[in-house]
């Protein structure tokens, strides 16, 4: 079984969250995980998250942070609020249209990234960027994806953060991907997709799950595993327990 901890993207259990931070990282403690990745800090600051996780002994895995979070004079105000809590990994989960609704617009966007990832090289921090599953479906027939387009133009120092169930909901495989841009899969998000069971839990469904810890192990870098459930066959905080439960068994088979 390899050593890569497993954190949990607490946006799986937002409403959770939402109601009872401090529960809820208490309750994934309790499960298992190794550390919490953030999209959303519900009304703490930086230092109270720093102590409610240290107390835990949970790891910050990294966060999800707005793009114009990472622009102008807000980057260093980000730098500052994830030099406190603990964070490394800066991912951006969502660019708007302009950025990539062409293929002149990812290269910039890929040029705005790689000026980000060199500002926070300073501070040992990281960008990188989270799909969803429009970045495997070419811009126009027969042309190059979205994903290779961009993250052919960044430099090694940009994370790509591959989710396995969006991108497989487009019919895009991780493994060609993660093995297409060794040593870039820092952070990776383990999510199931299932053409049959909208709600199936990691190893419930269609995504080569053993396969792509090999290659994650081996070529990808990997540092983090994501666990993140965004259907829910049961309440959240018991779905992302399975999750957890499921992958320890797939890890050790």
């Amino acid at each position: 079984m390899s050593q890569i901890p497993v954190a949990l993207q607490l946006y799986s259990v937002r409403d959770d969250a939402a109601r009872d931070l401090p529960g809820v990282l208490q309750s994934v403690a309790r499960m298992g995980y190794d550390g919490v990745e953030f999209a959303g800090y519900y009304g703490y600051d930086a230092v109270t998250l720093k102590k409610m996780v240290d107390d835990l002994g949970l790891k910050v895995a990294g966060a999800h942070v707005p793009f114009d979070m990472l622009l102008g004079d807000r980057l260093q105000e980000s730098i500052d609020f994830h030099r406190t809590i603990g964070n490394e990994f800066l991912i951006v989960p969502w660019l708007n249209t302009e950025y990539r609704n062409s293929t002149e617009a990812l290269q910039k966007t890929a040029e705005i990234f790689n000026g980000i990832a060199t500002a926070l090289a300073q501070h040992g921090m990281k960008t990188g960027y989270h799909n969803h599953d429009f970045e495997f479906k070419p811009l126009v027939e027969g042309g190059e994806l979205p994903w290779d387009t961009f993250f052919g133009q960044t430099t090694p120092d940009v994370i790509m953060q591959f989710d396995t169930g969006n991108a497989l909901h487009a019919g895009a495989d991780a493994r060609p991907f993660i093995g297409r841009y060794p040593g870039r899969a820092l952070s990776v998000h383990l999510k199931e997709f299932s053409s049959t069971n909208p709600s199936a839990l990691i190893g419930e469904g269609d995504v080569a799950f053993p396969e792509i810890f090999s290659l994650c192990e081996t070529v990808g870098g990997t540092r983090w595993y994501v666990v993140e459930q965004e259907t829910y066959a049961y309440p959240p905080m018991e779905c992302v327990e399975r999750c957890l439960r499921n992958l320890e068994r797939l890890r050790q088979s």
